[in-house]
């Protein structure tokens, strides 16, 4: 296995772990943004009235893009898998 192979295989990898956590927290960055402002325009600083959103649109994410997530690392995997001979040889 040469850098270049390597290289490759690595930023295919960041690649998908950057593009899956992004799936899960963009949602509740963008909540949790809308959540600040409103506190902000009311006046009201409650923990929780941020952290409840969040954790439920981030639990409601995994349940609606889980079976898009779990087969993007199946491909993944696949790809490495049907790879070893010539990542080896």
């Amino acid at each position: 296995m040469d850098t270049n192979q390597l290289t490759v295989l690595f930023a295919d990898a960041m690649y998908l772990v950057v593009a899956m956590v992004m799936v899960l927290v963009t949602p509740g960055l963008l909540l949790g943004l809308l959540i600040a402002v409103f506190q902000a325009a009311t006046q009201v600083n409650e923990q929780t009235l941020s952290f409840l959103p969040r954790l439920v649109l981030t639990l409601l994410m995994v349940l609606f893009a889980g079976h898009w997530l779990i087969q993007k690392l199946m491909d993944f995997f696949d790809q490495l898998f049907m790879n070893i001979p010539h990542i080896i040889g």
